[in-house]
């Protein structure tokens, strides 16, 4: 499993991707304008296509949670990075991709020393994404209402983060 840059070609996919019932499951109806957004690099985000064998999978997108200029996570202090992540092609679905592509997502994360923390936001609802988070090493920090969905806040400080292997 490979993380290359997502581009404006992945476009069509992602939004194939987003009308799939587990993804909706996951991240809701919410329209992220790949169109308009894919051709954008700010400096603040990075957007990753999983690939198995040249076959695309799954999508990872790594913010700096301070900096995104929405301010989706509200007043966040310097030093948080956030995850966005999913498997879009269902039949690579719990045959650890996933894992590994948070282990490589961590691991970009982390590589800044600046970054002390690394938030997910999951629904609340979503037990396995939850499980999968801490499987991952994240803690449960909040509950908060995200675009008008309620969603668990999960943390994984650098100091707790255990590097597998």
């Amino acid at each position: 499993m490979k993380l290359r840059k997502a581009t404006i070609s992945d476009s069509a996919l992602l939004r194939h991707w987003d009308k799939q019932p587990h993804i909706i499951a996951a991240k809701g109806n919410e329209d992220w304008q790949w169109e308009t957004e894919m051709p954008r690099n700010p400096e603040w985000r990075q957007q990753f296509i999983a690939e198995v064998n040249n076959h695309p999978i799954g999508f990872l997108q790594i913010i700096d949670a301070h900096e995104e200029e929405t301010h989706y996570w509200g007043e966040v202090p310097k030093g948080f990075s956030a995850i966005d992540i999913w498997i879009g092609d269902i039949d690579y679905i719990g045959k650890g991709y996933g894992s590994q592509m948070m282990q490589q997502a961590i691991d970009r994360c982390f590589a800044d020393p600046a970054v002390h923390a690394i938030l997910v936001d999951p629904f609340a609802n979503n037990k396995l994404a939850h499980k999968f988070y801490e499987k991952c090493g994240f803690e449960f920090a909040e509950q908060r209402e995200f675009d008008g969905e309620k969603c668990f806040v999960f943390k994984l400080k650098r100091e707790n983060y255990k590097h597998p292997g």
